[in-house]
Order: C-alpha cells, then structure tokens, then sequence
C-alpha cells in the first residue's frame, strides 16, 4: 500500500478541487469537502452527502452537503504518488457531479464512475 501522510494526501485533494473549472467551482454552494481514513479494504473511495443543487429550492435549516473523501482505500489501489493524484482527481470529480445532480448512470456513461 502507498504510504502518503493525512497532511499530504489533504493538500493532494485541495489541488484536485483547485483544478475543477472556475466557472463550476463558483457555481458549488453550500457544500464541505472533508477527507476520512476510511478501510483500507473498502472499495469506497468518495461519497457525497446532501440534496443536488437540481433538487434545492432553498436553504433555510439546510446544512452543508458533504463530500467525503476517503484515504485508506485511495493509498491501497495506488502504487506511486503519480496515480495517486489521478485517482483522487476522479474521485473528487465524481462526487461533485453528484454535487450537480448527476447520478452513477450518466456518470458512467461519461467515463467517471
């Protein structure tokens, strides 16, 4: 299993949002991006928790949705540094089209599932 500090593995996700296109990164709302350790067995790499922005009406009372990032299982399908970003920048891309409402289905159809 690569073996990459919580510290750097954080930063490695916060570059990942960093290169999601200005205007969708403006267009994000009332959403945290939180990293988790996670099992190293799970084949759990992300999860995103909320209501997509296609199904809010409002926010009074609503808390932020939530996109979990997960490390363990991410550390253990990676053998370098190098794979590592690009599987945490799909990762990060597919939680945030749930984000925008768009389900596993069309997700896999695009190539990101």
């Amino acid at each position: 299993m690569l073996d990459v500090t919580p510290d750097r593995f954080e930063d490695l996700v916060a570059d990942a949002l960093d290169g999601i296109p200005p205007q969708l990164g403006r267009m994000m709302d009332n959403v945290a991006v939180v990293v988790r350790e996670g099992s190293p067995g799970s084949r759990l790499l992300g999860r995103y928790d909320g209501i997509p922005l296609t199904e809010r009406q409002h926010y009074d009372g609503v808390l932020p949705d939530r996109i979990t990032i997960f490390r363990r299982p991410l550390l253990a399908m990676c053998e370098d540094e190098e794979e590592l970003v690009e599987q945490i920048r799909i990762t990060v891309i597919h939680e945030v089209a749930h984000h925008f409402g768009i389900d596993d289905d069309r997700l896999h159809e695009l190539g990101w599932a």
